[in-house]
């Protein structure tokens, strides 16, 4: 997110006030000097604005103009990153795999995909033993020990926000093909995902 920046008026107001005191250096706004002043201020004013930007957009959640640099360092966009993602699922999704410590836990996946811009919960499954088992409990196999369930809203919507999206993104966009894909893709290997949604 940019910090909100200074108009051309202001940049001269400002510069005035640097200027030295005498007749020689009149500050009303129906001198020659002004005048002469008014034609700099625009450029002065994308440099001021841009170097109070920069600090923001240096760091991946906030950046802008540097996001395509991060997305190289981290080889995205990749196929999870879908079709056309918002300038704030790219951020995520930056965000997520820079904060990725790797892990298998339930703590790891839930906060992962919360890095990733979604709320879930995990079931984890049991066999059935007789000395556990309850009358209405459903009846596993043991080869659901290795199966696990993200749970998710049904539909995950990402709506445009003034002051978080940008001039091309989708008025709303909707879908977990992301959390899916990057989920997937970290699943230890003796285990099988399921996804569940609503």
């Amino acid at each position: 997110m940019a910090i909100s920046g200074y108009s051309s008026d202001q940049t001269l107001a400002a510069f005035k006030r640097t200027l030295p005191r005498g007749r020689a250096w009149p500050r009303g706004t129906d001198t020659v000097m002004h005048g002469v002043l008014s034609g700099f201020m625009p450029t002065a004013t994308r440099f001021i604005n841009a170097a109070r930007s920069l600090v923001p957009d240096v760091f991946p959640a906030t950046t802008t103009s540097v996001l395509d640099e991060w997305e190289a360092t981290l080889g995205l966009p990749d196929p999870c990153a879908g079709e056309s993602p918002t300038i704030e699922q790219r951020r995520n999704q930056v965000v997520a795999r820079l904060a990725d410590t790797g892990g298998a836990s339930i703590a790891y996946f839930v906060q992962f995909a919360k890095n990733l811009g979604y709320d879930i919960t995990i079931t984890q499954f049991a066999p059935a033993r007789a000395d556990f088992l309850c009358a209405d409990d459903p009846v596993y196999d043991p080869f659901w020990a290795y199966i696990w369930r993200v749970n998710a809203p049904s539909v995950t919507i990402n709506y445009f926000y003034a002051d978080q999206s940008y001039a091309d993104d989708a008025l709303a966009s909707w879908g977990n093909a992301v959390l899916e894909c990057e989920i997937t893709s970290r699943v230890p290997a003796h285990t099988s995902v399921l996804f569940a949604y609503g």
